[in-house]
């Protein structure tokens, strides 16, 4: 078997995913994981399949078909790597005012600490008191085991300061 990682984007209207879904059905694929959503108006997603070998060809060339209809999609060969079992999994929950830099700033700190972003998810809600818009994220994360979680602590915390946002680790 094969693993292949699809990105799709696309415009927005009924019967794209079963689309999607028949073409790899057709191919003896197996849909496995997904995160789609309508992003900007348009459909957009990520999917993992895994297919026979000897038909991810086939497969391949079925979707690329699908730009026809609208859909860009690209397939890349998934890269199967053990993870080790070292890393340290947490999350990151942020929610705060909208403004400008925010995903910059801490992602800059998780880098700089060699923290891999397994996940991340954004969306603007409005504010329970105000009509104000807020900036909501959650991160799913993974540390070497030798983080120093008090400096990462303290790293965010001024992060969470001057942008006057609230961040939790978990």
């Amino acid at each position: 078997m094969t693993s292949l990682i699809l990105t799709v984007i696309g415009p927005d209207k009924p019967g794209l995913v079963e689309c999607l879904s028949q073409t790899i059905a057709a191919h003896d694929g197996n849909w496995l994981e997904s995160a789609l959503s309508r992003l900007g108006g348009k459909f957009a997603g990520i999917l993992v399949i895994k297919a026979p070998k000897a038909k991810a060809a086939g497969l391949t060339n079925a979707l690329l078909e699908l730009e026809k209809s609208g859909l860009k999609i690209i397939v890349e060969t998934a890269d199967e790597q053990d993870r080790s079992d070292t890393l340290q999994s947490f999350t990151l929950e942020l929610i705060g005012h909208d403004k400008p830099g925010i995903v910059r700033e801490i992602s800059q700190a998780l880098a700089q600490r060699h923290i891999n972003v397994e996940s991340l998810s954004t969306e603007l809600v409005s504010g329970s008191m105000s009509a104000e818009l807020l900036f909501k994220a959650q991160a799913q994360l993974l540390a070497p085991e030798n983080l120093d979680f008090d400096d990462l602590q303290s790293a965010i915390e001024s992060i969470a300061s001057d942008l006057m946002v609230d961040i939790t680790l978990n």
